[in-house]
């Protein structure tokens, strides 16, 4: 899947990082109850900095971002 290859990749993991970051810094400027949404913003954020993601064992894919790169890779033909 195209998605999860990009995601991936260093811009990937910096979108994902930075989009968490987002969600936390509107959570916490907004606060009451909006501090779930501060929450939320860790896991994307977790998923960026520790190059792994989630939904990728629902594909068949590795967790690991360095092993769900390698596995697109090997299916290309160069």
């Amino acid at each position: 899947m195209r998605f999860l290859d990009y995601m991936s990749t260093g811009p990937g993991r910096v979108i994902r990082a930075a989009a968490g970051l987002v969600l936390m810094l509107a959570g916490a400027a907004l606060g009451g109850g909006w501090w779930a949404l501060a929450a939320a913003g860790l896991l994307p954020l977790a998923t960026g900095v520790f190059n792994v993601c989630p939904i990728s064992p629902l594909f068949g894919r590795s967790w690991r971002g360095n092993a769900c790169r390698s596995s697109s890779s090997a299916g290309r033909s160069v």
